[in-house]
């Protein structure tokens, strides 16, 4: 894989005092968080869930379950392709600390939660919407998500990643509604029961082409299992501490936007199903705008392509074709 392309890390961090920049993806779960009157409210809550939540799995020495807190970086990755300085925002992910209080040490956590990217927005929200406009069955593009794929693997193999990151990227989604996932033997101390769904998605094979292979894990007391996506070994490459992170992030957030599932007062029995349109669930004090952010993302999808896509098209045309 070529690595010509340049890479900028730039790191802020998320607690009850930020604010997103004029460049951030407004449809990111955290920046949709840190907006209107109840932002300050919105960003305690949701972190003290998050803390909630790590110290009642990392149980273990933690009696009064306040050993720990989650410290969370936004990180901000933008690529220069022609090496001229002009940049393109390409990926914002988030990253996990763990404060040990007992310790007073500071544990360095997994990156990869919440991952968004422009690019993903043009091709699901553009590219796929027009190449099946007016036709009889749905279909996929050729080469979708290969440009995508290519750019991820760029960065996480490129010395920017490197110099930041000890551990490859997890990142951790909700499962689909389209699919029944059955629950199986194999159990894991943190990350819980392991499901097998009945096939494969359309973000299966998307993030296939970035990588990364996936699990379906429901920690203890969750409501549902999550999609763990990963390179390498899940479940040894990475400490209980460190999952224990990406868990109680990514599971926060998720009760937050989809309650439905991850806030469901009935927990995922053998063959589960998830509903969208589940009713018998419980809301968070939090205010999330779901209908705002599935406007926005046709939005963003359209900046790539204006800013990115089309203007640098033989360039990155000429790449993709030469990266393995």
């Amino acid at each position: 894989m070529s690595n010509e392309f340049i890479f900028t890390i730039k790191r802020i961090c998320f607690d009850e005092n930020y604010r997103p920049a004029d460049n951030t993806r407004i449809t990111t779960n955290f920046a949709n968080l840190a907006r209107g009157e109840r932002r300050q409210e919105n960003l305690r809550d949701a972190l003290r869930m998050i803390n909630n939540r790590f110290n009642a799995l990392a149980h273990w020495d933690n009696a009064k379950g306040n050993r720990y807190s989650v410290e969370l970086e936004i990180i901000s990755v933008d690529v220069d392709i022609e090496g001229k300085g002009q940049s393109f925002p390409t990926i914002e992910i988030l990253k996990t600390n763990i404060f040990d209080h007992h310790t007073e040490q500071r544990i360095e956590g997994i990156v990869g939660n919440n991952f968004s990217s422009y690019v993903r927005d043009y091709d699901f929200s553009v590219l796929l919407p027009n190449h099946n406009k007016d036709q009889a069955e749905f279909s996929i593009p050729d080469n979708f998500g290969e440009l995508h794929g290519k750019l991820f693997k760029s960065f996480v193999t490129s010395d920017s990643f490197k110099e930041n990151f000890t551990k490859p990227p997890v990142i951790c989604l909700s499962v689909s509604d389209n699919k029944t996932y059955q629950r199986t033997g194999n159990q894991h101390p943190v990350l819980g029961v392991e499901y097998q769904p009945n096939g494969t998605s359309l973000t299966e094979q998307y993030f296939q082409k970035m990588g990364l292979q996936v699990r379906y894990f429901m920690p203890a007391n969750s409501a549902a299992p999550l999609a763990f996506y990963f390179v390498g070994d899940l479940l040894n490459d990475y400490t209980n501490l460190e999952l224990i992170g990406t868990i109680s992030t990514m599971e926060t957030f998720q009760k937050i936007y989809r309650p439905e599932i991850y806030n469901a007062n009935a927990v995922a029995g053998k063959s589960y199903q998830p509903n969208l349109k589940n009713l018998d669930h419980s809301l968070t004090q939090i205010v999330y705008d779901r209908e705002e952010r599935s406007q926005l993302a046709s939005e963003q999808g359209k900046f790539a392509e204006q800013n990115f896509i089309k203007p640098y098209q033989k360039v990155l045309e000429q790449w993709s074709a030469n990266c393995a």
